[in-house]
């Protein structure tokens, strides 16, 4: 048998489950209009790739230092050092391929933020793959990321 339940504890797991029973965690939906904003961006991001357009991809990004890109094990911090990092990884056409992205779920996170998960996909010689979960803000009634996580799999 397990340690018996502090007063404290118990009340507090007690509030948790009528938090949980009352809906308190039940995230609401994004508007249909924040859901299109989003697809949009992504769209624009996509048309940009495949004109290889490296800054107009990145013109959805927070223009701040503060912006953060997680990928291959390393972090990398602000716009400019994440505009610099994919021209150093792609930078030819050839490199770039046509991206696509796909199986997108959107994430409401609080009032003016959400998580956008998916999948992105290069066509080029040697295709390559894998997941995405964007952080996204909505500042001035436009949504920004903020955060970027992307990983590579093995099956593009």
């Amino acid at each position: 048998m397990g340690q018996p339940l502090s007063r404290s504890r118990c009340i507090c797991q007690v509030g948790l489950v009528l938090f949980v029973s009352a809906g308190g965690c039940a995230s609401p939906r994004l508007s249909h209009r924040d859901q299109a904003q989003i697809r949009e961006m992504l769209e624009a991001q996509d048309r940009a790739w495949n004109e290889g357009d490296i800054e107009g991809f990145m013109e959805p990004y927070w223009h701040s230092p503060d912006l953060t890109f997680s990928s291959g094990g390393k972090v990398t911090r602000g716009w400019q050092d994440t505009l610099n990092r994919y021209k150093t990884k792609y930078p030819t056409r050839s490199d770039m391929g046509r991206v696509s992205f796909t199986d997108l779920e959107m994430i409401p996170i609080a009032p003016r933020a959400a998580l956008v998960l998916g999948r992105w996909r290069l066509d080029r010689e040697k295709p390559v793959g894998g997941n995405f979960s964007l952080v996204l803000r909505k500042e001035a009634g436009q949504w920004i990321i903020i955060h970027d996580h992307t990983s590579t799999d093995d099956s593009p």
